[in-house]
């Protein structure tokens, strides 16, 4: 796995695609990030349709809609900062995770796809931190 790791980081091209990868997820939660934030409807589907009524449900839970909002703008600005890239990652995780299994509960219509796309890159930028989270979980799981 290390190997793999050094191989990746000594490529120009392995660097210039994790870069895409990180402004790409930050942008993907830039607008939804900023309208619930700003207290803003993230979508204008009525309530007769269940998509809708979830989301006016959680618009309307107030400082929790934004909450989000900040957490979504938070991961994606971590993850533009070289130093805070791995706690950015590791943010993002649960939020995009969380997205995923509301759009396929929920019966989302092509979204699954996007924000499953979202979650491998996601786990990609993890790989990419790979002897930083190796220590995180050797000492989340260490004995005292």
């Amino acid at each position: 796995m290390l190997r793999l790791h050094q191989f990746l980081h000594t490529h120009v091209a392995f660097k210039v695609f994790t870069w895409g990868m990180r402004a790409l997820l930050f942008l993907a939660f830039l607008p939804s990030g900023y309208k619930k934030l700003a207290g803003l409807r993230f979508t204008q589907i009525g309530i007769d349709n269940p998509v809708g009524f979830f989301f006016e449900a959680l618009y309307r839970c107030g400082i929790y809609w934004n909450f989000l909002g900040f957490m979504q703008l938070l991961a994606g600005i971590l993850l533009l900062i070289p130093r805070t890239s791995t706690l950015g990652a590791l943010l993002y995780l649960p939020i995009v995770l969380n997205i995923l299994i509301i759009v396929c509960g929920m019966h989302f219509t092509g979204t699954p796809i996007v924000v499953g796309l979202m979650l491998l890159a996601n786990l990609y930028l993890l790989f990419w931190e790979y002897p930083k989270m190796k220590r995180i979980v050797q000492i989340l799981f260490a004995k005292s």
